[in-house]
């Protein structure tokens, strides 16, 4: 890789934005639970969803963003750029917290429903407040639905690292990052919770394997190249292993079927890291669709004309406004729940109508912020480029390396000029 040099100006690739806004619908329609939307998300067509899309995104897009620096620039100076992200990243996880809290502690307060507060880690603030207020800013403690952005901080503090190897060692990185995806795997090595202590329910230790083949995607695009060469036969298992998921998640029975074979193999001493499909861990199921579905969209030509169509722009308007949206639909998600809650309790159960208004209504609500941030970008002054020529005033340039000498009438008039007091105060 390292021989590789990296393009000066690389395209935006369209594609990234506009699945990454597809991503960021679904993860919203997923954070209101029992609603009719649910039906039609990527987790109930394969054994993956749309946060291992996500991650991989993120993966290829910090390569994209901050691979150059660490290919021919001052490696340390190059690092402050995704700590920075990191650092962005942790004040909006914080205060993101704060607000789903007060929502929640709001409908117990006001509306005289606990039902929100007694789930998703929320529980924890009854029974251990301090310790709550203990593990929340050094995020060892997580709300439920509010645990993504933790896993983005830790995994943009070891980018410089990663970028770093994976511009010069690209397989000894993957090795490396599969190796600590089969210790976390299979030893069940997790990061701790406070005051609970379960883990983290991403475990960065395993998801870092998706945003790691992320970034050696992102690096090879930014050196014009692919990680993985369309061939006839990969394109074929890979829809070949993606048409087996959507069949097991849609008929019960090859289900029932396909889990008994997987529980026979664990009874075997088959790691359960192979024969399951625990999100935390991102388990071998979950990880090779993510995989199969990123490099089926990489070899589809006609998804590159799709990212740039015109009905499909305020999506791909999302996914450059990708954190700004998150977490505006993080919070409108839990308005959702909420307001689902107390219609019910008033006698009006959640129905298509319901569940159309507040789920369409809320992507709207993300489609009109995302197109605010994009245009308080466009309208961010740039700096002025260096004028071609010298205006045209009738003076000419000296020859480099001779001094001028001062007109006579300009000499005259700064004599004139009063000379400067010298008996002002001095500051003390």
């Amino acid at each position: 890789m390292s021989d590789q040099p990296f393009a000066r100006s690389t395209p935006r690739d369209h594609r990234i934005d506009l699945i990454r806004g597809v991503a960021l619908t679904m993860i919203f329609i997923n954070h209101v639970p029992g609603n009719m939307f649910e039906r039609v998300t990527s987790r109930n067509f394969g054994f993956s969803d749309a946060a291992e899309a996500f991650v991989l995104l993120a993966g290829i897009s910090a390569a994209l963003a901050y691979g150059r620096g660490f290919s021919d620039g001052v490696v340390w100076r190059a690092a402050l750029r995704p700590w920075g992200r990191a650092w962005s990243l942790y004040q909006v996880h914080l205060m993101l917290s704060l607000a789903v809290l007060a929502l929640v502690a709001g409908l117990m307060r006001f509306g005289g429903n606990p039902a929100l507060m007694l789930g998703d880690n929320f529980d924890a603030l009854l029974r251990d407040p301090l310790g709550v207020f203990v593990g929340l800013p050094l995020m060892l403690h997580q709300f439920g639905y509010v645990n993504i952005l933790p896993l983005y901080v830790l995994l943009l503090l070891a980018t410089p690292a990663a970028l770093w190897l994976g511009i010069r060692r690209p397989m000894g990185l993957l090795a490396g990052s599969v190796g600590l995806w089969l210790l976390a795997g299979t030893a069940r090595v997790n990061l701790t919770t406070y005051p609970g202590l379960n883990g983290w329910f991403l475990n960065p230790l395993s998801w870092q394997l998706i945003f790691v083949v992320g970034l050696l995607i992102g690096l090879r695009l930014k050196a014009g190249q692919r990680l993985v060469p369309v061939h006839p036969k990969l394109v074929a298992l890979a829809a070949g292993y993606l048409g087996v998921s959507l069949v097991w998640v849609s008929v019960p029975q090859v289900a029932h079927g396909g889990r008994a074979l997987l529980g026979a193999l664990a009874d075997l001493g088959v790691p359960r890291l192979f024969v399951q499909f625990d999100k935390g861990y991102v388990e071998l199921p979950r990880l090779l669709h993510v995989l199969s579905l990123a490099y089926l969209a990489s070899a589809w030509p006609a998804l590159r004309t799709a990212a740039t169509a015109p009905g499909l722009r305020l999506l791909a308007v999302m996914g450059r406004q990708a954190l700004p949206v998150f977490a505006f639909g993080t919070m409108l998600s839990f308005v959702a729940r909420i307001l689902r809650l107390m219609l019910d309790e008033a006698g009006y159960p959640a129905g298509l109508t319901l569940d159309a208004s507040i789920i369409l209504g809320g992507i709207a609500l993300q489609i009109g912020l995302a197109l605010l941030c994009e245009a308080a970008k466009s309208r961010k002054p740039q700096e002025s480029p260096l004028p071609d020529a010298m205006p045209a005033t009738g003076a000419t340039l000296a020859p480099p390396g001779t001094i001028r000498p001062i007109p006579p009438k300009t000499a005259a008039a700064m004599r004139a000029l009063p000379r400067a007091r010298q008996d002002h105060p001095q500051p003390a």
